[in-house]
């Protein structure tokens, strides 16, 4: 089984909505932890860009 793909970086806007769309995936809670999305586009939670500015 292969592994599943990631999310587009930003929404396409079509109707209707493609597997990968970051719109969908949330929406359905396959979005990876540590991201979320806003005004269609994918983006880092701040939590998650505050743990990595740490370990950085």
């Amino acid at each position: 089984m292969s592994k599943p793909k990631p999310p587009k970086k930003k929404c396409c806007v079509s109707k209707p909505r493609c597997r990968r769309c970051p719109i969908r995936m949330l929406k359905d809670g396959t979005l990876p932890p540590g991201y979320t999305v806003r005004k269609r586009k994918l983006v880092r939670t701040r939590k998650q860009r505050k743990r990595l500015a740490k370990a950085a």
